[in-house]
């Protein structure tokens, strides 16, 4: 079995331990499942784990980037950032909308004492990872 590569740029950890204690492990639990979803997926050799914009980001040889951060502005709640020019968020409305909360086009939203689901979400995850090659289907290949 071929193993993924994972590319950590390090400021990565430094923006995880920026975190206030109390989101810092739901941040972390969502970094881990982006993970083991790349890792999960035949078609993603390589992770990119970077910043963007300040936010730790992910990006894939045909994917799309995603992203998530917590925000002072909304303390309560966390999120996983889709580019608002996809038809990602659109497609996981369609499929999984009353699993998640969504803003916009662009974001899943989580509460911080939401039960994340995490079938539903590495469904996601998945179409965001392979949306190049995805993007002309339907329902994103989920």
């Amino acid at each position: 079995m071929r193993e993924m590569i994972l590319n950590t740029d390090a400021r990565v950890n430094a923006a995880f331990e920026n975190y206030p204690d109390f989101v810092q492990d739901k941040m972390r639990k969502l970094r881990e499942l982006v993970i083991e979803t790349a890792e999960e997926m035949k078609d993603v050799a390589v992770l990119e784990e970077t910043l963007k914009w300040g936010e730790p980001s992910y990006v894939t040889k045909n994917g799309s980037t995603l992203r998530m951060d917590w925000k002072t502005k909304a303390p309560d709640q966390y999120a996983l950032y889709f580019q608002c020019t996809t038809r990602l968020v659109d497609t996981f409305r369609l499929i999984f909308g009353q699993k998640f909360q969504f803003e916009g086009k662009r974001a899943i939203i989580f509460r911080i004492n939401d039960i994340v689901p995490e079938t539903e979400l590495k469904e996601c995850i998945k179409a965001c990872f392979r949306y190049h090659k995805v993007k002309d289907q339907l329902t994103l290949g989920i």
